[in-house]
């Protein structure tokens, strides 16, 4: 199958998507859909947006106090947006997540060429027996399709391009991040890199997958110490990386006049005052927490979501950078301070780029039938604790466990499934053993 048909089946898929944006923003539905704590949080809200906005043109500084946590530069832009083009903040929304469906699009495409690619020169090492495990050129087609069409068809992703969460527009600066990633550019990564950090401080640690990216692409290309190369490329990618923040850092001290913006953004994420619901693990934890202890696990929680499962997935998958960097992406989705739908919704969308993969998973089932359950009930049990008054914040908590739950269960399954596939492919499908032709199943 030709590239050509696939590509105007996504535009179609663009066109159905962004008419199905456009009617629900304009439509009843959205203040429904914008108040909701699953997708709006103290960080992504679009009210408090508008919020910061005002009151910075009414020339009150609104990192003073504890109502506005975007970043200066977000303030400078979104003003200008507030101000100018009101009627255009709808269009511009579904603009951005249209073009990052696009951009994740363009990232599956490059990537399956390279993993084929990949394929075909270790192919030799490869146990006999395993040619049903290898990827044709066929396979290479719909993997992208099936991206694009997760990410513009995903429930998550459109409430939150609905409810105009600023998700939104850290979902695009990740695509562009994982795009920019594999093409091996690296200014151009780092700098967005940076201001996806800049924005929700937790992309930072997808600088370890980008540098192991970068280093595996130059040190292809040259005949020199491969190992020295891959050193200084590292290096090279973390300076790059600190350089843009650090830039991007001081253009916002500039703009606001000073410093407070940092207790208002990074503070805000890492010290947690705010402890209004939502589909995360903090607010719970801390709302039950003692004083006295809050800092101890202020740090375990943040170290758990940054740094925990940072070197032990890297030793194990610095061969496949990639799937390395979805991992991290996905931790974060679940173990971050103020998570939304819309951080969950980006993840999943990158999945079927290891398609081949789903035939080693094992929890398929159990993790679809979770996610359905808990998407449903958690609306249902909110309900019941904050209008209805039978219910109390341990059953919506319950849910948003279980919700957190389903999502590990995920990212092992996903992680074990490329393990076994790559144990088979070096020592076969089958294995002798007491006299018998047995198969290898790792759990």
């Amino acid at each position: 199958m030709k590239s050509q048909p696939m590509d105007n089946l996504v535009y179609l898929e663009y066109a159905v998507a962004g008419i199905i944006r456009y009617w629900l923003i304009n439509s009843d539905y959205k203040q429904t859909i914008g108040d909701r704590v699953e997708i709006s949080t103290s960080l992504n809200s679009w009210r408090k947006v508008t919020e910061g906005a005002y009151l910075y043109s009414e020339g009150i500084n609104p990192y003073v106090g504890d109502n506005f946590h975007e970043t200066p530069l977000g303030l400078i832009v979104f003003n200008k947006l507030i101000s100018h083009i009101p009627q255009w903040i709808g269009i511009i929304f579904i603009v951005c997540d249209l073009v990052t469906a696009h951009v994740l699009y363009r990232t599956a495409q490059t990537f399956m060429s390279e993993l084929f690619s990949r394929q075909m020169r270790k192919k030799e090492k490869y146990a006999k027996g395993t040619e049903t495990l290898l990827l044709k050129q066929s396979d290479l087609v719909l993997p992208p399709v099936y991206v694009a069409s997760a990410y513009l068809f995903n429930p998550y992703i459109i409430f939150s391009c609905v409810g105009q969460t600023t998700t939104v527009f850290a979902n695009l600066c990740l695509a562009f991040t994982f795009l920019l990633m594999i093409k091996g550019q690296r200014i151009a990564c780092c700098s967005v890199l940076a201001l996806a950090t800049l924005q929700s401080l937790y992309p930072a640690t997808l600088l370890v997958p980008a540098s192991i990216y970068l280093a595996r692409a130059e040190s292809s290309s040259s005949l020199e110490d491969k190992q020295s190369l891959r050193a200084s490329s590292c290096i090279l990618t973390v300076v790059t990386f600190i350089s843009a923040l650090l830039l991007l850092l001081y253009i916002s001290s500039e703009l606001t006049g000073g410093w407070e913006f940092l207790h208002a953004t990074y503070g805000f994420i890492l010290n947690v005052p705010d402890l209004r619901p939502n589909v995360g693990l903090f607010w719970y934890f801390f709302t039950e927490m003692f004083e006295n202890f809050r800092l101890l696990f202020i740090c375990v929680f943040q170290i758990n979501a940054t740094l925990l499962y940072l070197v032990p997935l890297t030793f194990r998958l610095h061969d496949e950078p990639m799937l390395l960097a979805a991992s991290l992406t996905a931790l974060m989705a679940v173990f971050k301070s103020y998570p939304s739908l819309g951080d969950v919704g980006f993840y999943l969308a990158l999945l079927p780029m290891w398609k081949h993969l789903f035939n080693f998973m094992q929890q398929g089932f159990v993790v679809g039938c979770s996610f359905l359950i808990t998407s449903a009930m958690g609306p249902i049990v909110w309900h019941l604790w904050i209008y209805s008054r039978s219910a109390n914040a341990n059953f919506y908590f319950g849910v948003t466990l279980a919700f957190a739950t389903a999502q590990i269960f995920l990212v092992t399954d996903i992680l074990l499934a490329y393990i076994n596939r790559e144990f088979s492919l070096y020592h076969g499908l089958h294995h002798k053993g007491s006299g018998k032709t047995t198969k290898l199943v790792l759990e």
